[in-house]
């Protein structure tokens, strides 16, 4: 029987509201942004338990995917605007971007899938959160946008990982103005996966990590770790490497059983 475990992650100012929930199900982890009312904006404590989250997560051989939601109307309003103007000190936000960099980072360095589950606007360090994600699901309902741009700063960190998502000059345009973009839009350009209607998110996203969890695990690791690290490299160095990891992943006992499987016409068991 599939059992949920909710888990309250860390509290927010008021003890029965947790900024972050887990829930493990049968394989699949799903860390919720719970701050509604801010529409679940990156303050320090948010991101400070997100990467406390996905450390726990990379340590964890029994997770297979993550899916990456929020309560309330918005997905993530970006940065919390807020604390920052009261902290105007250079180290101050020095410190914060190079946490929400690491928390960026550490969800690329995750050996499992992580899928974005957008509902609403997505804007900021939260288009950058999404975009971050290896996949992204989103209601027909959701905005994106990089807007620092209409308070007078430019989302320089966002359009890292933005940048490596859409098109050069699609990129740009959307920093430099900070318009929205709908859902079917940042699907064309290649931000998200799909945009379907909202009474269909739960279910896409279901039939998602369902295909992933019926692959080998083993080669979703190798993948996911060979598939970022080629990206930087060139043409033939990238094939060197990604040669090699072929070549260590058939070693393993799943590629073995996978191919007997294919050969037998029947299905693959696969190893945790």
């Amino acid at each position: 029987m599939n059992v949920a475990v909710p888990s309250q992650i860390q509290q927010s100012q008021q003890p029965s509201e947790p900024i972050l929930l887990r829930e493990d199900r049968a394989g699949v982890t799903t860390l919720t942004l719970n701050r509604p009312q801010q529409f679940n904006a990156l303050s320090e404590g948010m991101l400070e338990t997100l990467q406390e989250a996905l450390d726990a997560i990379a340590g964890d051989r029994t997770v297979r995917c993550v899916v990456l939601a929020a309560n309330g109307k918005a997905f993530c309003a970006g940065h919390d605007l807020r604390q920052m103007h009261a902290n105007r000190r250079l180290d101050y936000y020095q410190a914060l971007f190079a946490q929400c960099s690491r928390v960026m980072q550490a969800i690329q360095a995750l050996s499992v899938p992580v899928i974005a589950r957008v509902h609403g606007i997505a804007t900021a360090a939260g288009c950058q959160l999404v975009a971050s994600c290896d996949l992204a699901i989103a209601s027909q309902a959701a905005r994106f946008a990089v807007s620092g741009i209409n308070v007078g700063l430019f989302c320089a960190t966002p359009a890292v990982a933005l940048s490596r998502n859409v098109s050069t000059k699609r990129a740009f345009d959307m920093l430099v103005t900070g318009r929205f973009i709908d859902a079917e839009t940042a699907a064309d350009w290649g931000l998200i996966n799909q945009a379907v209607p909202e009474t269909e998110l739960d279910a896409t996203i279901a039939a998602k990590t369902a295909e992933i969890l019926a692959k080998s695990p083993v080669a979703v690791r190798y993948g996911k770790q060979m598939f970022y690290r080629q990206r930087q490299m060139a043409l033939s160095e990238a094939y060197a490497f990604a040669g090699e990891v072929m070549a260590e992943n058939m070693m393993e006992d799943d590629a073995g059983e996978g191919v007997e499987a294919f050969l037998e016409k029947r299905p693959a068991r696969w190893g945790a």
